[in-house]
């Protein structure tokens, strides 16, 4: 059982888009879009907004993306109106870097807080490749990329599902600089293409089986 996201837009064409997209990333997450009038014009509709997390709640919980002020407060109001309104929480995110990092977590099994973190600092700096300071002692490998589109959208979305709930500190290095390896969106920010050389280091008790997953993910060429 996976925690559920409700994407709330004024387009019916935006929502099921950025839902789609998020999707992609996240098989096995229920993404529902709630996206424009009921006549097709743009707009929230409350109504929609409650129909699509009602069907969305599986018993995981609910997080809910907005894109404008006022979907916010249809989104806000729909959760109100919910039996548990503690069942779904409305997340102040970046809709499309949100969506995708609140699905990503929810497919590692992540519990809803822990899915509506990961959306909401989806447009923090912090999210993008830095200037990598020196690792220390870790457990390392290097690869270079032979998959087609490196450490893209959905690859970069693997590679986060690989060592989702492992207790590692997974970090991916690209020359100067370095991404968290649990963040699509930070590994995304390195740019990485087929033929760079990446360097992964791993520290904890898991470091080992973090380095063993994404050898074997980029041995298969993150399975495309």
């Amino acid at each position: 059982m996976r925690v559920s996201l409700v994407i709330v837009a004024h387009s019916r064409q935006l929502a099921e888009g950025v839902a789609e997209l998020a999707g992609q990333m996240a098989p096995d997450v229920t993404l529902l879009a709630a996206g424009g009038l009921p006549g097709g014009g743009i707009g929230t509709d409350f109504d929609l907004t409650v129909a699509a997390v009602q069907r969305a709640d599986v018993g995981a919980g609910v997080v809910l993306l907005y894109d404008l002020g006022s979907a916010q407060m249809t989104a806000e109001l729909a959760v109100e109106s919910l039996p548990d309104p503690g069942a779904a929480v409305v997340v102040d995110a970046p809709l499309v870097e949100g969506a995708v990092a609140a699905a990503v977590a929810a497919q590692g099994g992540a519990d809803r807080a822990a899915v509506a973190e990961a959306a909401a600092s989806a447009g923090a700096p912090a999210e993008l490749g830095q200037p990598a300071p020196e690792m220390g002692a870790a457990q390392r490998t290097r690869l270079t990329l032979q998959n087609e589109i490196g450490l893209h959208a959905r690859p970069a979305a693997l590679l986060v599902r690989s060592i989702a709930g492992l207790d590692a500190d997974v970090r991916i290095r690209l020359g100067t600089e370095e991404a968290d390896g649990h963040s699509v969106l930070a590994l995304m920010s390195l740019s990485a293409r087929k033929g760079d050389l990446i360097e992964i280091a791993a520290t904890g008790p898991q470091a080992d089986e973090a380095i063993h997953r994404i050898e074997a993910l980029a041995a298969r060429n993150f399975d495309e």
